[in-house]
């Protein structure tokens, strides 16, 4: 029974953000906010949400002591990702209005909420924004993106890893979401000339595998029913299957709230309708799974007065909403007192 159950208003205003789960608590770093100053350098902020209390903090900024240390402190950027290896969050890439975009790779110990700059080797990945980087095991795999003045990219590196195999075409803002032993690439913003822009963008709805063990890109079968192509949506994966909430295509004008799910042993999608009120049409949002329940937060979207289309007229949200895989019998009552206004006073304090 998919449900949406929780929808909070109030937390931190972040676009093009980045977040990881650890243990029951979101993690969420950076992202801009319209109207922010990103002009003057300053540390990453890191705010973390608490799923049992549904509450929000900011960590307060580390003290660095020192312009050595100051430097194991990613500065404040957008774009970028982050990804959870054992007790450590990887944070890569993105851009700063003054800075550009950056390739250094920053870690963060979630214990003892210390930056660090991890000891790496070989040829370092150009810098870049809008890529895509999951996790199996140890290693972190790093997809595409997007380089200023230069071209959509179509690398892929395993800090790093050179792949073989006709690659997904070159791309930004995009997914790529590990099940089992393969990468599964989504969306994104390609060119119809090449990996330069010259405003004839493909939003391709196809799926491209990534095999880990082999090192190699599969050919696909195709598939009959597709959604839109899209870009700066989420995805995630859940019992083994794909799913894509959300985004953005240029070429349509058009923001999506839809959730789709793919089958990758029968290769096919299927458009997922959950019970509850949803989140409104958005991009850039930033989505993470504890349990059986997805914590979506963030994003932007078009004013309401200008439709559902409009690249530059957006408002940023503040937002949260929960989606649950498997509601216990707790949240459904829950559910059902809000929905019917139904007396309170006598439920329990945590309850009510």
């Amino acid at each position: 029974m998919l449900r949406w159950t929780v929808h909070l208003e109030g937390g931190p205003r972040r676009v093009n953000h980045a977040a990881v789960a650890v243990g029951h608590k979101v993690y969420s770093f950076g992202g801009y906010c319209s109207g922010e100053d990103y002009e003057t350098l300053r540390q990453i902020d890191v705010h973390v949400f608490n799923t049992v209390s549904l509450r929000w903090t900011k960590l307060p900024p580390v003290r660095t002591g020192g312009r050595e240390h100051a430097r194991e402190v990613p500065y404040m950027r957008y774009g970028h990702t982050a990804v959870l290896v054992e007790e450590t969050v990887l944070i890569w890439g993105g851009r700063n209005d003054t800075e550009g975009a950056c390739n250094v790779l920053y870690a963060f110990d979630v214990s003892q909420h210390r930056w660090f700059t991890p000891k790496i080797s070989g040829t370092v990945p150009g810098a870049r924004d809008g890529h895509s980087a999951c996790v199996l095991g140890k290693a972190m795999y790093i997809f595409g993106g997007y380089e200023q003045l230069v071209r959509n990219l179509s690398d892929l590196v395993c800090l790093w890893l050179v792949s073989q195999g006709t690659p997904a075409r070159w791309r930004d803002f995009h997914s790529a979401t590990i099940i089992g032993t393969k990468m599964f690439v989504f969306g994104g913003r390609a060119d119809r000339f090449g990996p330069f822009h010259s405003n004839n963008e493909i939003y391709c709805n196809k799926i491209k595998i990534f095999d880990t063990e082999t090192n190699c890109w599969l050919n696909t079968p195709s598939a009959q029913l597709l959604p839109e192509g899209r870009r700066s949506h989420s995805a995630f994966a859940y019992n083994g299957e794909l799913y894509i909430f959300g985004g953005y295509n240029a070429r349509l004008d058009r923001h999506f709230n839809d959730l789709w799910k793919f089958n990758p042993e029968a290769f096919s999608w299927k458009k997922v309708e959950p019970k509850g009120k949803g989140p409104c049409p958005r991009r850039r949002q930033c989505c993470c799974m504890v349990g059986d329940r997805i914590i979506l937060f963030g994003g932007t979207s078009p004013c309401p007065e200008q439709g559902m289309g409009d690249e530059f007229n957006l408002m940023d949200h503040s937002d949260l909403y929960l989606l649950d895989f498997s509601p216990n019998l707790k949240t459904l009552c829950k559910l059902a007192v809000i929905q019917y206004s139904l007396e309170q006073s006598g439920l329990p304090h945590d309850i009510r």
